[in-house]
């Protein structure tokens, strides 16, 4: 289900979204790849794509469950691929049953990806950088601190007094709070 919230807020994103595979995509993460405007994936790239599958307990009711559950789940990701794909509900089936693994020539004659990676020439013209389209630089910790304040206000739970730089441990004793009022 994360990965088609993902999915849902990259379609949603009202400029281009280029996605560059430079490793695995495999299940989820191909699903999310398909929003991308343009896949590029690198050369020594994979992408799969599979049936979705799910763990069931219970009696023969709750396993029909299950199994409904898994048919809709794969028509949705069947939805996804389509759009990117434009390849038969009916192949596109067949790929996932199948568990097809794809290289990056595989993966762009069936459509999941729109051209492979290339390295920089050198030749390129130099892009101006303007102030609306500068690299965005982030770090780990302060990706980490704008979760955490979000989680946190989500929870009605006090910031600490403002800190110059967060330590490890007080973000543990911040995630702690957190859970005790999930």
């Amino acid at each position: 289900m994360a990965a088609a919230q993902i999915y849902n807020m990259l379609m949603d994103y009202k400029g281009d979204v280029t996605v560059k595979i430079d490793g695995i995509a495999a299940s989820a993460a191909s699903v999310i790849a398909m929003a991308g405007t343009k896949v590029l994936v690198s050369p020594v790239s994979m992408m799969m794509i599979h049936n979705p599958a799910t763990i069931a307990y219970g009696d023969t009711a709750e396993m029909q469950k299950a199994i409904a559950m898994l048919d809709e789940v794969k028509e949705s990701i069947i939805n996804a691929y389509e759009i990117k794909t434009n390849l038969s509900r009916a192949k596109l089936s067949r790929l996932m049953d199948a568990e097809t693994w794809m290289d990056a020539h595989s993966a762009g004659e069936l459509g999941f990806a729109d051209g492979i990676l290339q390295r920089p020439t050198g030749n390129e013209p130099e892009a101006e950088v303007t102030d609306d389209h500068a690299p965005v630089l982030f770090s780990r910790a302060e990706v980490t601190n704008s979760l955490m304040d979000k989680l946190a206000a989500k929870c009605r739970i006090q910031p600490p007094p403002t800190e110059p730089e967060r330590s490890v441990d007080s973000l543990m004793e911040r995630l702690k709070l957190i859970k005790q009022h999930i």
